[in-house]
């Protein structure tokens, strides 16, 4: 990996070159991605099961585009029966920390006649896009599906591309009947969430979709945001190793590559006050990358995207880190709490040496559906909150408006909105 010394000239071009990485910076796939979402929205399954045929070569009707309990069935016969015991235990660990998120109604009377509350109610109808490509991803499921059940949505449907003989991975299927998914389709790619945007004849429109994709994928829910929610944006994987001189260099390498695996957008840097750690890590990354698989996906990802960035001091290193406000930010330093304490900006932070990020990807509870881009600094991980909807609660008593009326209508006056001061004033007339 390439060694920089850091300095406000290399920041600037770092954190440059990783912006490089954000959809907004895809132009070139806009308009084939809103091609493809105008003509589902228009033909609805028509659209949906050509784009199917042409992208995962497999030939999808209204009969067996919903995955049936019988394909369920069939699914849990292929999955092994301690993989299965894993993902139960999984899901145990992500309700439980997803139902401390959770919010309730409240309502506040006073004594002068008035009443303010705050009414919290689930979505109703959630979609969840699962992807299916270079690798699969139970793990999403999960994540994506259970903060949405502890947070009460009544109706969970899941799209995910099938292959060319119209079989989805049964691990996907697992994970989802396992995590209470109510109905699965066989789509992908921005059809799919065209059809969870507007509804098809076969798949029924939501009012929000989750779950991470390609670039087609996140551009196309860009581009129904608004007519639906949507979660986020996401780009690709990235992760932030913070680590002083008494971290190993073996630990930091393979936590480096950990995402560098999942796509050749992927960013892995290293920021150290230790010279001597740098070039261990360096040295490491070089071996695991031959051992491993993968090779070709981490090697491009590395040379594009992978830093190891030497800082003069940690305050240094660390409003470095507060600035690039990485997905996954791991600290190896010699008090990982106290250095904790001083990071404004990461998606999730893992401390010390044994809570290495895909802890976090499949294990530990936290959600592992988190901000990219810098986006850290404004944006959190997917938790129960996106998935439900605040109403305020209003009361006012005639005694409670009573007193305050006259300063609402000059309020309203101020504006010139007359009829906004009418409408109080009306109710004091006599």
């Amino acid at each position: 990996m390439r060694i920089v010394e850091l300095n406000e000239e290399t920041k600037k071009d770092i954190l440059s070159n990783l912006l490089k990485r954000s959809p907004d910076n895809y132009g070139s796939y806009e308009a084939t991605v809103k091609e493809i979402v105008e003509d589902v929205h228009v033909n609805k399954d028509a659209a949906l099961f050509r784009y199917t045929e042409k992208f995962d070569k497999a030939i999808i009707n209204a009969n067996n585009i919903k995955v049936t309990k019988e394909e369920i069935e069939e699914a849990y016969k292929c999955v092994d029966a301690n993989l299965l015991e894993i993902i139960r235990k999984a899901i145990t660990n992500i309700k439980e920390y997803h139902e401390k998120q959770k919010q309730y109604s409240w309502f506040d009377s006073k004594d002068n006649g008035s009443m303010l509350g705050q009414k919290i109610t689930p979505i109703e109808n959630v979609g969840v896009y699962v992807p299916g490509g270079k690798a699969v991803y139970p793990s999403s499921v999960l994540m994506n599906v259970v903060p949405a059940k502890v947070a009460g949505v009544s109706n969970i449907v899941m799209t995910t591309p099938c292959d060319a003989s119209g079989k989805v991975y049964p691990m996907t299927l697992v994970a989802a009947n396992e995590a209470g998914v109510d109905a699965i389709y066989k789509a992908g790619g921005a059809q799919a969430i065209a059809a969870l945007a507007y509804g098809t004849e076969s798949i029924p429109k939501v009012d929000k979709i989750v779950g991470p994709g390609n670039i087609f994928v996140a551009l196309a829910k860009r581009t129904v945001f608004g007519h639906v929610s949507i979660d986020s944006v996401a780009g690709p994987s990235e992760i932030l190793v913070l680590a002083d001189e008494t971290a190993n260099p073996r630990y930091v390498a393979a936590d480096l590559l950990s995402q560098a695996e999942h796509d050749e957008m992927a960013s892995a840097i290293l920021i150290t006050t230790s010279k001597e750690l740098a070039n261990k890590v360096s040295d490491q990354v070089e071996v695991f990358i031959e051992e491993l698989s993968r090779t070709e996906i981490m090697r491009k990802s590395v040379d594009n995207y992978g830093y190891i960035l030497v800082a003069k001091d940690m305050d240094e290193a660390i409003d470095t880190a507060n600035e690039i406000a990485s997905e996954h930010l791991e600290i190896m330093t010699k008090n990982p709490f106290d250095t904790m304490t001083k990071i404004k900006n990461a998606g999730a932070i893992f401390l010390g040496d044994y809570s290495s990020e895909p802890l976090g990807d499949y294990f530990a509870g936290p959600n592992h559906v988190l901000p990219t881009n810098g986006t850290a600094k404004f944006f959190s991980p997917l938790s129960v909150d996106d998935f439900i909807k605040k109403s305020s609660i209003i009361y006012y008593s005639r005694e409670a408006l009573e007193p305050v009326h006259k300063d609402i209508v000059d309020f309203a006056k101020s504006e010139q909105l007359t009829a906004h001061a009418n409408s109080i004033s009306v109710r004091f007339e006599n």
